[in-house]
């Protein structure tokens, strides 16, 4: 899991919250009705209006609306491992409208700092390597999947498991982070050290990731890596 299990990755920004009306479909009101006049002093007419075509109006409050529906799309996905392409599309779209709210510099954010769950991946191999692969996820089943972030530059991705049923383990990073401008980070990762019942060893190689970080706020942050992979972070409590 050397190199793949670095792949746990941050992402970031913080925004004011702004309302965005966006018109939509037309629809049909029925609106029957009469109305009397006096065309003249021997006859009396109605007009009749039938109907009125007035136009659907959605209203969007900004950056706490898209977070709740992000955070639905993902939730009980085991990282997006269950959600079918139609689906990760969908994640893909709402954290695209999402980072419109990211500030101007979000590496220089303090809100990156902290603990988070990594709870979803749009390559749900990234975070865990081989343990989460399609074989690999027959034999160790996730419990957990965080990252760390240290002042003022620590990274701590871990994950753990549990193997064959029975025995709880997981593989951890630690690494170093360097500001690259003003949206991108590389961390490079010492080898990964594993845990399973009362063996601990480390093994491989370092490792490096970049990440550019697309938003962050106190419950959320996203990122994404380099080659493409989308990752959603919620703080933990």
């Amino acid at each position: 899991m050397a190199t793949a299990a670095s792949s746990l990755t941050i992402a970031s920004s913080f925004s004011e919250p702004r309302i965005q009306i966006c018109s939509s479909k037309r629809t049909s009101l029925s609106l029957q009705y009469s109305i009397p006049y006096k065309a003249n002093s021997r006859s009396r007419r109605r007009l009749v209006v039938s109907s009125v075509s007035a136009p659907k109006v959605e209203l969007r409050t900004g950056p706490d609306d898209l977070i709740s529906s992000l955070l639905s799309k993902v939730a009980n996905s085991d990282g997006g491992v269950t959600l079918s392409p139609e689906q990760h599309k969908e994640v893909a779209q709402v954290a695209g409208e999402l980072q419109k709210y990211c500030v101007s510099e979000p590496v220089k954010c303090p809100l990156i700092f902290g603990d988070w769950d990594v709870v979803y991946c749009s390559v749900p191999t990234s975070p865990g390597g081989g343990y989460r692969s399609v074989i690999g996820r027959l034999f160790f089943r996730t419990n957990e999947m965080i990252q760390g972030i240290d002042s003022p530059d620590i990274v701590r991705n871990r994950v753990s498991f549990t193997a064959l049923g029975f025995l709880d383990g997981d593989v951890s990073l630690t690494g170093k982070l360097k500001v690259l401008d003003s949206e991108w980070v590389q961390v490079i990762f010492e080898p990964p050290e594993l845990k399973v019942g009362s063996l601990e060893f480390k093994y491989g190689f370092e490792s490096e990731v970049k990440l550019r970080i697309t938003y962050v706020d106190e419950k959320l942050r996203l990122g994404l890596g380099s080659r493409g992979s989308l990752f959603v972070f919620r703080r933990r409590q």
